[in-house]
C-alpha cells in the first residue's frame, strides 16, 4: 500500500471469512504495513491483542467494546470491514433462507435480517471505529459491497433483500464520507465491488468450479490495489 505512510496499521473486520483472511494475508505481507489486526465473528482483536468479547454485528454493544479495546494501538490507516450475508440464518428455521427469485419469495425476516448483517451493521461499525482513523495524513475505510447492489446496473431482477441492502450499504457510506472527512480531510471511504469469489458464501449460487469465479488472494489483492 504505497499511497499510505510507510509504518502503516491495518485492521481487518471480517478476519474469519474468504476474503477477509486474504486481507490479513497480502497485509501480513505487505513490508510496508507495521502491524494488522483481525477481528471475526466470535472473537476480539487478534494477533496478541485482549481477545474481549465476541464480536456480533447485530449487538452494537460488542462492536463498541471492539473498537474500545483497539483504542491504544490507533490510528489505523487501513480499516477494511469484509463482512456480508447471502443466505440468511433464522431462527427457528432449519435451512438458511437463500436470496429471492420472485417478489413471491419475498420474507419478511430474511430481509429484515440482510438489512441488518448487510447494511446496519456496517454502519454501526462506522459509527464506533471511524474515531480509530488518523486525523491528519491519507486514511482507507473500505467494504465489501456487491456489484448487483447497484440499482443502474440492475439488469436481471430478483434477490431482491440483498440487492436492497447492499445498495443501503452503497448509500450509508457515501453519506459517512461527506461527515467523516469534515474532520479527516484525507480520509477515503470506499465500497468495494469484489467480484465473483470462490467462497462458502457464494458456494450454494455458483457452486465449487466456477471457472471465471476469483481466489479469495487474488480478490483481496485486486482491491487493496483499487484503494491504494
Amino acid at each position: 500500500m504505497h499511497s499510505l505512510p510507510k509504518g502503516y496499521r491495518a485492521l481487518v473486520i471480517g478476519a474469519g471469512g474468504a476474503i477477509g483472511s486474504a486481507f490479513m494475508r497480502c497485509l501480513q505481507a505487505d513490508a510496508r504495513c507495521a502491524l494488522v489486526r483481525g477481528l471475526s465473528r466470535g472473537q476480539g482483536p487478534s494477533a496478541g491483542a485482549d481477545a474481549g468479547p465476541p464480536l456480533d454485528l447485530l449487538d452494537e454493544a460488542s462492536l463498541a467494546a471492539a473498537a474500545e479495546r483497539l483504542r491504544s494501538e490507533a490510528p489505523f490507516s487501513l480499516i477494511l470491514v469484509a463482512t456480508g450475508a447471502l443466505h440468511q440464518r433464522l431462527a427457528g428455521r432449519s435451512t438458511p433462507v437463500g436470496p429471492e427469485k420472485r417478489l413471491a419469495d419475498i420474507d419478511p425476516a430474511a430481509m429484515a435480517q440482510a438489512f441488518a448483517v448487510n447494511a446496519i451493521g456496517p454502519a454501526l461499525l462506522l459509527k464506533h471505529f471511524h474515531p480509530l482513523l488518523p486525523r491528519e495524513g491519507r486514511s482507507l475505510f473500505g467494504v465489501l459491497s456487491a456489484r448487483v447492489g447497484s440499482i443502474g446496473d440492475n439488469q436481471l431482477g430478483g434477490w431482491y433483500g440483498y440487492r436492497a441492502s447492499k445498495a443501503a450499504l452503497n448509500q450509508l457510506w457515501h453519506t459517512a464520507a461527506i461527515e467523516i472527512t469534515r474532520q479527516r480531510p484525507a480520509a477515503v471511504l470506499v465500497a468495494l465491488q469484489p467480484g465473483t469469489v470462490r467462497s462458502p458464501l457464494t458456494a450454494p449460487v455458483i457452486g465449487t468450479d466456477a471457472p471465471d469465479a476469483l481466489a479469495p488472494d487474488e480478490s483481496a489483492r485486486c482491491l487493496l490495489g483499487v484503494m491504494d
